[in-house]
């Protein structure tokens, strides 16, 4: 294997998990891009979709994460809690991912 295969190689094993956070698109709304990115810098927005919290609940949440390293300006941080706790409620309904070919059998 040459230097240069390598080099993409890595280049690919580093550019895997971007790819898979993005694999599932977050509802439409104004913060949506922000919460985007700042939540898929470190998971899949697949872990946000399975949420249902209340808003007390994503505020701690919210707030656990910045403490953690997520970058949320804090000019943002109420306009992130409404997104999340509109678009994932305590009530609604759970999360039903698709199914790929290779989980069916």
């Amino acid at each position: 294997m040459s230097k240069h295969d390598v080099f993409k190689f890595a280049l690919l094993f580093a550019a895997a998990p971007w790819t898979l956070a993005q694999s599932n698109e977050l509802p439409a709304g104004p913060m949506q891009a922000k919460v985007m990115t700042a939540c898929t810098e470190c998971h899949e927005s697949r872990i946000l979709l399975q949420q249902r919290l209340s808003k007390a609940a994503w505020t701690k949440e919210v707030d656990k994460m910045v403490k953690w390293g997520a970058f949320v300006d804090p000019a943002d941080r109420d306009g992130f809690i409404d997104y999340l706790s509109s678009n994932f409620p305590a009530d609604k309904a759970p999360y039903m991912a698709a199914r790929t070919a290779s989980q069916k059998k």
